[in-house]
């Protein structure tokens, strides 16, 4: 018995993935009926089936028995002569099925079969794979590097599926070479003429949530609940954490004992430092949290705006190296914060120079606090020549840092 078995005759499709043989059959079924129909006209009497003993897909043809000489149409009837020799009871009118073998057809329609079936079974496996990833964004995937390009980096699933991981999406100081072991989220996928494109991100808020649910069970476990997230990615994070069980501190959890729990997540994400602190729906509480280590006199809402009021040497850490922890203060609680230091007895109000950090160089910031100019209005209490001498800085420099610091005041 001619069969048409994948495996032997199609040894192009031996490693197909993802396809069961119900839904191959259904492949099979249009692209050979396809070629039938253009061969005989109509398919309609063909169909496919499983071997039970061999297990290859086999194809037949449904044909009914005529008088001898009163054939018509050889690919819907046959003579009762013919049929004899398949069975030697059957009768007119009667319905033979028999195996449609694959030397019934020619090279050029093998060919375009195989063309068509490769055709297909991409495009299924692309819907796959789509399907599949779509249903995972922001989920943790782990990979190798399979190419390093200039702008993105190339890495293959357990399945051998291709992800990108772009240069944007990746830390600051990440490196990697080729067969290196890669953890990131799925970010993205898109579409394109039928190809799934899939895209990973190491800089998202997710992937460090996925990060600490594989190194404290009792996230895991849904005894503590992941909040809030902020990151300044591969520099700085902040992670608002809550529990519903009175018996388990969720920040000391998350940390473990003397940060073993932290710290694998840390060297991951190439020395982030990454900032616990307890939920809170009280927005005072959790801006006082969020802003931590500063100790914070008193916060007054408006709106989206919070108000902080801290003693004089608690302005630092309120804003942090290069402004980070208010930064991410802000973006964590959802207010717009500004700090203002306390102003002691008779003390007119003042600005600390750091809080202009938006709109004057960091570096300029830096030597006017070398020479004790760390306030707005102690800066604007020299002559612009003195200024320039005192900072070694161009006279236009000192002009333009002074307009910035009044424009404030006024």
């Amino acid at each position: 018995m001619a069969t048409i078995s994948l495996l032997e005759a199609f040894n192009e499709f031996q490693d197909i993935k993802g396809i069961d043989k119900e839904t191959l059959m259904e492949l099979l079924d249009e692209i050979f009926k396809g070629i039938l129909e253009k061969k005989y006209g109509d398919a309609s009497n063909f169909y496919f089936a499983v071997n039970p003993e061999t297990g290859n897909i086999e194809l037949w043809r449904n044909r009914v028995i005529v008088p001898d000489g009163k054939l018509e149409d050889p690919n819907t009837q046959i003579e009762l002569k013919d049929a004899l020799r398949i069975e030697p009871d059957f009768m007119i009118g009667e319905e033979v099925t028999e195996p449609y073998g694959i030397e019934n057809f020619s090279r050029r329609e093998i060919q375009t079969i195989l063309q068509m079936m490769k055709a297909r079974i991409t495009e299924f496996e692309n819907q796959v794979t789509f399907d599949k990833y779509n249903d995972q964004i922001g989920e943790l995937v782990v990979g190798e590097v399979h190419q390093v390009l200039k702008n993105e980096i190339i890495v293959v699933d357990e399945d051998g599926i291709e992800l990108i991981l772009t240069k944007d999406q990746m830390i600051p100081r990440d490196h990697y070479k080729k067969g290196d072991t890669i953890r990131a989220s799925i970010y993205k996928i898109e579409n394109r003429a039928g190809s799934p494109y899939i895209y990973l991100s190491r800089t998202s808020t997710e992937f460090l949530a996925h990060l600490m649910e594989q190194e404290v069970p009792e996230i895991a476990d849904g005894l503590i609940t992941i909040r809030k997230i902020a990151r300044i990615p591969g520099v700085r994070a902040k992670v608002a954490v809550e529990s519903y069980d009175d018996r388990i501190d969720p920040v000391g959890a998350c940390v473990g004992i003397k940060g073993s729990r932290i710290f694998p997540v840390i060297q991951e994400l190439r020395n982030e430092n990454i900032d616990v602190i307890n939920f809170s729906n009280n927005p005072k509480l959790f801006i006082q949290r969020a802003l931590a280590p500063a100790k914070i006199t008193d916060i007054q809402l408006e709106d989206e705006k919070a108000i902080v009021i801290v003693k004089p040497d608690q302005i630092s850490f309120a804003i942090g190296k290069n402004g980070q922890n208010i930064e991410l203060a802000s973006r964590i609680t959802g207010y717009d914060i500004e700090v203002y230091r306390e102003l002691e007895e008779g003390e007119e109000e003042d600005i600390d120079i750091q809080e202009f950090s938006d709109v004057i160089d960091q570096w300029i910031i830096n030597q006017l606090k070398t020479i004790g100019c760390d306030t707005a209005k102690k800066v604007l209490s020299y002559s612009v020549k003195d200024l320039a001498d005192l900072a070694d800085f161009e006279e236009e420099t000192v002009e333009e840092i002074q307009k910035i610091i009044r424009a404030e005041f006024e």
